[in-house]
């Protein structure tokens, strides 16, 4: 028999001022002890229902069509301020996509998780401190008691987001609200977060609502599934139902969107980019005269050798050194060591001489939003570059910048619009499209697809291959993201504290791992979904 639900949900819509509806007349249930999760691809209104829930949309600009939500036997759209403060935090709590951007970076760490006491229970921030520290604990950070007075900027990702859950926990809520709580974390950290928010869920008999577009968290650590899509709810069963046998097309097609493939054959033997003996160090504290009396080796004696049309892939938790090893390589980062590019030694390179060269070493980063400029138009981001190496006219600059497009599979006649008017893989796209224009020898792709939806992220990939084909490009491919490794990568290296613990081709490497550090790995990225 079936409990009566903790929260229901009844035909709820969501309209911003005169916009068409952004949810449409959603309805579910939530239970205690249970996790639903609410899937979809971005813009399919996920995050906005879960806002909705606790009332937390840019009231009266957002207003609501229709609906209830009814929890304690009350309609939590009909309540005022003052009514949902006391519900926000104790009844229902809410874990945030990106947790720096959700931590205050002026407070401590103990102040932000005491506050939430003392909002609730109003307790005295120093009686406080048991419990922040048993939950610093619970949650799993380590040496809690030092902890305590470190700012968000001094964690890692990971911890970041345990020190969310305890904030969002200390009170014991009956509802927790997940939404996308593992994006950005490495496979390791992101099985931790999950595995102790299922753990937590059954220590306190909670309702999880977890919204995520990764089949793969939610085939794991879900009970019941609701899939979204352009705000309506096209498909809800449980999660082994849904998984066995899903019911709607588009269902189907995220279960259909991992990334999947091989990197299509190499065939040149020449040694375009080769790395010999590279060291980064960071100072971590200096004397009085500047001296370096501590410092991090940031990456330790690395060799690499990556042939013309090849991709390595660079994978390893963050701190690992792979973004470091990447900026080395494209002479952004100081290192001792030799990398040559073709015959040029650019380690020996003075700068005015190594700028004629930057054109063939090109960069596309994690997060397209936060590296193209909001101010200039698209036309003008792709062109960018062109402007500063090449003496062509302006009409040349913008039909090269038509054909780029093309071969991104974007509408040129959107050029002369701005970023903010893109979705994230039409984004990604652009600043494919800045690093192609080019015609570089090596693009390094630092977390290209981390942000994306699984389906963008497929399309991303076959684009990526298509064009590693076509033009010969060689990749520096540094994600955490296995299964998208797998799918582009013709060798592998696997970092750990700066170092290269192992490597050889893919295949190889993913199938018979020699290390117990890259077992870890393989086992968290659950390969063989």
């Amino acid at each position: 028999m079936t409990s009566s639900p903790i929260l229901t949900v009844k035909d709820l819509s969501v309209r911003f001022g005169t916009l068409p509806e952004t949810v449409s007349r959603i309805s579910f249930d939530l239970h205690a002890g249970k996790t639903l999760a609410l899937v979809g691809e971005s813009g399919s209104g996920k995050s906005v229902t879960a806002h909705s829930l606790l009332k937390l949309l840019p009231y009266p600009f957002a207003h609501h069509p229709s609906g209830e939500v009814i929890f304690d036997n009350r309609d939590l759209l009909t309540l005022s301020e003052k009514d949902m403060q006391r519900i926000r935090g104790n009844d229902i709590a809410m874990i945030f996509q990106e947790p720096m951007t959700a931590l205050n970076p002026l407070h401590t760490i103990e102040k932000q998780i005491a506050e939430s006491l003392s909002l609730h229970q109003h307790i005295h921030a120093e009686k406080a401190r048991p419990q922040v520290l048993a939950w610093l604990d619970k949650v799993g950070i380590p040496n809690p008691q030092e902890r305590l007075n470190s700012y968000p900027h001094e964690l890692s990702g990971g911890q970041r987001q345990r020190v969310m859950i305890a904030m969002a926990l200390i009170n014991q809520p009956k509802i927790l609200i997940a939404d996308e709580p593992t994006t950005a974390l490495d496979v390791t950290v992101q099985k931790q977060i999950l595995a102790l928010i299922d753990s937590l869920k059954d220590e306190f008999n909670m309702a999880v609502l977890l919204i995520s577009h990764d089949l793969g968290v939610v085939k794991r650590y879900s009970d019941n599934i609701a899939v979204m899509r352009h705000g309506e709810l096209v498909e809800a069963n449980t999660t082994a139902q849904v998984f066995a046998r899903p019911q709607h097309a588009y269902t189907q097609l995220l279960i259909n969107a991992e990334p999947s493939g091989q990197p299509k054959a190499c065939t040149s033997s020449e040694v375009i980019l080769k790395a010999n003996n590279v060291n980064v160090h960071f100072a971590l504290k200096k004397s009085l005269f500047g001296k370096t009396i501590q410092s991090l080796h940031a990456v330790d004696n690395i060799n690499i050798a990556i042939k013309k049309g090849e991709t390595l892939g660079i994978i390893g938790e963050s701190g690992s050194g792979k973004s470091t090893l990447a900026m080395a390589l494209l002479q952004l980062q100081r290192y001792s060591g030799e990398v040559f590019l073709n015959d040029n030694a650019l380690h020996t390179l003075p700068k005015k001489a190594l700028q004629p060269l930057r054109k063939r070493l090109q960069i596309v980063f994690q997060d397209p939003f936060g590296s193209l400029s909001p101010r200039m138009t698209i036309a003008q981001i792709i062109a960018e570059g062109l402007r500063i190496h090449s003496q062509d006219s302006d009409d040349m600059i913008d039909q090269h910048v038509i054909d780029i497009l093309n071969e991104v599979e974007l509408d040129p006649a959107l050029r002369h619009r701005y970023v903010h008017e893109f979705s994230g893989g039409q984004r990604q796209r652009i600043a494919i499209a800045r690093a192609l224009i080019l015609k570089p020898d090596v693009i390094v792709l630092d977390e290209p697809t981390s942000a994306l939806d699984r389906a963008v992220q497929a399309q991303v990939i076959d684009l990526l291959r298509d064009l590693q084909a076509k033009y010969q490009l060689t990749y520096i491919f540094i994600s955490h993201d296995i299964k998208v490794v797998r799918a582009l990568a013709h060798n592998i290296i696997v970092m750990r504290n700066g170092k290269v613990i192992e490597s050889g081709e893919t295949q190889t490497v993913l199938k018979t791992p020699q290390n117990t550090y890259t077992k870890t790995l393989l086992s968290a990225a659950w390969l063989d979904d």
